[in-house]
């Protein structure tokens, strides 16, 4: 049977022809989906999964460990293979981890029905689901000359303890929603780690479009660790303290130190005009958002007179939202041997999650239903304008003929007239992660 005849549950199937294919099909459903019931519950008392914590507990846990570990487990089976030189992961085992993710939707939902049964079985497919992500990739990182990307694997250890720590209070009846603000800070951190190795390519290539446009030498872009480390530290702080006393001024005064630290992050990206292009600037206002909800969080807790809920959305619909979404677009071309740049929609979809953050922020001080259903509305239309984009993208075989994960060719050299700079690729980084 053909590719393009396989059923789609046939390993055959252009689906599973890369891991990031399934799981960034699952992340776009989900982000629109999965906002579309809780619109709904706000807007129209649409019905929800009776979970333990309530409908907010529902809402977050399908955001943080649903919609948000799709989307990071496409892209560290991808990029992981690339950044160091091992072959892609086959369909078996990715066909598996996809089952285990949807086992972990179906058994939360049902957990309201059935709650002992159905977290359980929630607990055992997302944990196993991480688990599994970290028996793949482990040997490749540990094995990895100098071990320059181990700090995924340690990621995603603290993300399956966190997560182990929500079911465990889950099953003993006692509100988890302290994991829940710890996930965030989780992902706050993976969103450094990762960003640090896709703005070496993103940032160093707009540089060296830059070069070739205009014949002046530039230096290359890199993402210095002693910034990184400092940004996770701050973030670490930060969350540790929100989990053993939330709201408390410690808690404050870490918050508005997260905000610096990703602001002092963006000091590696002043690189001049190569910054104002799509893609550097795209990811340049994800940090600029991560400083914005930390430090709204931080103001909030010392008496700014507003919920510091505002900067922990701003933090989950938009940089979470926004980090997923550019991700996806991202790897989902450049793996699939499409051309990611000339794509018009792409920076209408990030307007759109940009204002669903500030929408979201802004309905604690002005009009809280409103601007909820609002913010839900501009968030499920920027993913399902996405998924009509590239949903076809990941259902199809690749158009050039390469293999499963081949990214695009490397360009052309600049002339020799053009003193271009070379491309720091992720491994290039002199990381002590």
């Amino acid at each position: 049977m053909s590719a393009a005849r396989a059923v789609p549950w046939s390993p055959a199937h252009p689906l599973w022809l890369c891991p990031f294919r399934p799981f960034f099909m699952l992340a776009l459903v989900a982000g629109w989906a999965l906002m579309g019931l809780w619109g709904g519950f706000l807007l129209l008392g649409w019905p929800l999964p009776a979970v333990r914590g309530g409908p907010f507990v529902w809402h977050a846990h399908e955001l943080l460990l649903g919609f948000a570990l799709a989307g990071a487990a496409g892209f560290v089976l991808t990029s992981v293979p690339e950044f160091t030189r091992t072959p892609a992961f086959g369909a078996r085992p990715v066909r598996v981890l996809v089952g285990l993710w949807l086992a972990g939707r179906l058994g939360f939902w049902y957990s309201g029905w059935w709650p002992l049964v159905g977290l359980a079985v929630a607990a055992l497919a997302q944990l196993g689901l991480i688990g599994g992500l970290m028996g793949l990739l482990a040997p490749r990182l540990l094995r990895d000359p100098g071990r320059r990307h181990v700090a995924f694997l340690w990621a995603l250890a603290l993300l399956a303890f966190v997560a182990a720590g929500f079911y465990v209070d889950a099953l003993r009846g006692v509100a988890p929603t302290r994991w829940l603000h710890a996930l965030v800070g989780v992902w706050m951190g993976l969103i450094v780690i990762a960003m640090s190795r896709i703005s070496m390519s993103i940032v160093n290539a707009s540089i060296d479009a830059q070069v070739a446009a205009d014949g002046r030498a530039r230096e290359p872009y890199l993402a210095r660790p002693p910034r990184r480390n400092l940004a996770l530290l701050a973030i670490s702080g930060y969350t540790l303290a929100e989990f053993a006393r939330p709201g408390g001024p410690v808690s404050a005064w870490l918050a508005l130190a997260a905000a610096a630290a990703a602001l002092n992050l963006l000091n590696d990206w002043h690189v001049g005009r190569p910054l104002l292009r799509r893609w550097p600037l795209l990811l340049y206002v994800v940090y600029v958002l991560m400083a914005l909800g930390y430090a709204l969080t931080g103001l909030a807790l010392l008496g700014g007179g507003f919920s510091p809920n505002a900067g922990l959305h701003v933090l989950t619909t938009g940089v979470l939202g926004l980090n997923v979404y550019l991700v996806i677009a991202i790897a989902g071309y450049t793996h699939s041997g499409l051309e990611k740049s000339g794509r018009p929609w792409v920076p209408w979809g990030a307007a759109l999650l940009v204002a669903a953050a500030l929408a979201r922020a802004s309905a604690y001080a002005l009009a809280p239903a409103a601007l909820m259903g609002v913010a839900a509305a501009l968030w499920c239309a920027a993913f399902a304008l996405q998924s009509m984009r590239m949903l076809p993208v990941f259902w199809r075989p690749r158009a050039d003929g390469g293999g499963g994960c081949d990214g695009l060719p490397p360009p052309r050299p600049a002339p020799a007239s053009a003193p271009r700079q070379s491309t720091c690729a992720p491994e290039a980084l002199t990381t002590d992660s």
